[in-house]
């Protein structure tokens, strides 16, 4: 494991640009199977959970370049199996996305339960059960699920839940129905969007993304496409979290506004100073933090986004005030703040869910360790304004979601060391 080696109190100033989202990379990188020729993604973040998915889909048969760059082509053309590598599958929980394009160019898939960020129970319940309103059978035999596709079925497909991963799911199993399709109860986030704008792309006519009712009418034979990955806005807030906590000015840049509307309106409840600068840039501006209210939640999109409780945690604790912090998603997800405890933050932990925080609190150096990928850039941007010299350890964690994140904030003046396992 490599760990970073972070003195906290230095301001951090400058301009920096907000990465392509991991969220919408891996769900296009998995579209790209459904078509007949070459698809080319551009503005794709350089991470870990990338070139995992890269690594998938090369084991599958397909050809993949570019891994390691911002631009990856994937030729889906010597595609030859619908069985996911048990190994790569348990390093990265989008993985199950894959069964979806599998399950439509093949019939049938073959996966193992994914790996990734242990956060809560994360059940893989809504996405068989959206499945198997398309007709697929689901087996479990010897650990692993076999899924069947034999005789497909159209009309109204109800979720039980807006989850994002089935949407995504449904959006790629509707590319191989004879009929039109009706998805009710869908997730409506931005990388929903953005993979409905690159299937319509592709030869799918999908209508209401960004909704929680799509459409989808049958179109001609998928084929491979140019797309740019949407800037990743979890990233882009996070950013603006590390300016303000640090008291800095920092602008940044690649943002689309229309994707901050509730994160603008929750930074601005505690205090945090902001204009627009340009058509798609914001500036943080040194901050006098105070809590305007009592409560905060996580709710589906346009609502709070549960990937940003943990960095708004940290932020909690440098604002004046009591605020209470409430992710109803993920049982685990709050229980990083045993951390920040020990950081000296003024935390109670209510139940898994919630945890009222007080502040501001004086936090101090400690050596941690990356939890999840939420969790570890939270710890990182609490090491920021901590006195003295904090070691944060198995950041490869952190380097799954976000790019060159110790590079990036040094340009913006943290001081920041990565020590890496053979030093």
């Amino acid at each position: 494991m490599s760990k970073f080696l972070i003195t906290g109190g230095t301001k951090l100033n400058g301009v920096i640009k907000v990465s392509g989202s991991k969220n919408s990379a891996l769900p296009l990188l998995a579209a790209s199977l459904l078509g007949d020729s070459p698809s080319v993604f551009t503005n794709v973040p350089v991470i870990k959970d990338v070139e995992v998915m890269g690594r998938l889909i090369e084991k599958l048969g397909a050809k993949v370049e570019g891994l390691g760059t911002g631009t990856l082509k994937i030729n889906p053309r010597s595609l030859s199996s619908y069985e996911l590598d048990p190994a790569l599958t348990e390093r990265i929980r989008g993985s199950v996305i894959l069964a979806a394009p599998l399950i439509a160019r093949f019939g049938k898939a073959i996966i193992t339960p994914p790996g990734g960020d242990q956060i809560g129970e994360r059940l893989l319940d809504t996405h068989f059960s959206m499945m198997q309103k398309f007709g697929v059978k689901v087996k479990k035999e010897n650990g692993k699920y076999l899924l069947s596709w034999d005789k497909k079925k159209e009309g109204n497909i109800f979720l039980e839940e807006a989850s994002v991963t089935a949407t995504e799911m449904a959006l790629m199993l509707g590319s191989n129905t004879k009929g039109d399709i009706v998805l009710e109860d869908v997730a409506s986030e931005p990388h929903v969007v953005d993979l409905a704008d690159y299937l319509n792309k592709s030869g799918m006519k999908i209508k209401g993304a960004g909704t929680n009712t799509v459409r989808i009418s049958k179109g001609k034979l998928l084929k491979g496409v140019s797309h740019r990955v949407i800037p990743d806005h979890i990233e882009g807030a996070t950013l603006a979290i590390a300016a303000a906590i640090t008291g800095g000015k920092v602008i940044i840049k690649d943002v689309v506004y229309a994707h901050y509307k509730i994160i603008l309106n929750y930074l601005s409840q505690m205090g945090v100073s902001y204009k627009f600068a340009g058509k798609d840039a914001i500036q943080i501006l040194p901050s006098k933090l105070v809590a305007k209210r009592r409560k905060f939640q996580t709710r589906p999109w346009p609502g709070f986004p549960t990937d940003l409780m943990s960095p708004f945690i940290v932020l909690a604790t440098q604002t004046k005030g009591t605020v209470l912090c409430h992710d109803w998603m993920y049982e685990w997800r709050v229980f990083f703040v045993d951390d920040l405890i020990s950081m000296g933050a003024n935390i109670f932990i209510a139940d898994p869910h919630r945890v009222i925080v007080t502040g501001p609190t004086k936090l101090n150096a400690e050596k941690v360790f990356c939890k999840d990928i939420r969790a570890g850039i939270s710890i990182i941007l609490a090491a920021l304004v901590a006195e003295g010299v904090s070691t944060i350890d198995n950041v490869e964690m952190v380097e799954r979601g976000y790019e060159r994140i110790e590079e990036r904030f040094k340009n913006l003046g943290a001081k920041i060391k990565r020590v890496d396992h053979d030093e």
